[in-house]
């Protein structure tokens, strides 16, 4: 009787649910020198994970980004036409002083 041992396969699904469960960071740097001079440092982090997973850790900021969510460029057009509505009044006052100086200026001489 032959003995039996059992067999544990990883199929790359498999690899890939644990990779994205629990989530992978590599981490490195890139120098450029020349004779020992120093000339350009890249630092490279990267992050592998579901997008649940980066959310339980604080990762979010795509959702921010208004060139990868819709909902942000919404926030951001508000935003910006808020502040244009706010830049038009200022403007309007400014130049209502300035009329106003310029009949003094002129009432005076």
């Amino acid at each position: 009787m032959g003995m039996e041992h059992p067999v544990q396969s990883n199929t790359i699904v498999d690899v890939l649910e644990k990779i994205l469960d629990k989530g992978v960071v590599v981490a490195g740097d890139i120098t450029v020198g020349i004779a020992d001079v120093e000339l350009l440092t890249i630092k490279i982090r990267l992050i592998v994970a579901s997008v649940d997973k980066a959310k339980e850790i604080g990762m979010d900021w795509w959702e921010n980004d208004p060139y990868l969510s819709s909902k942000a460029a919404d926030n951001n057009t508000k935003v910006l036409e808020e502040e244009n509505k706010k830049l038009q009044e200022r403007l309007e006052s400014l130049e209502k002083k300035l009329d106003t100086n310029r009949l003094n200026q002129a009432e005076t001489n």
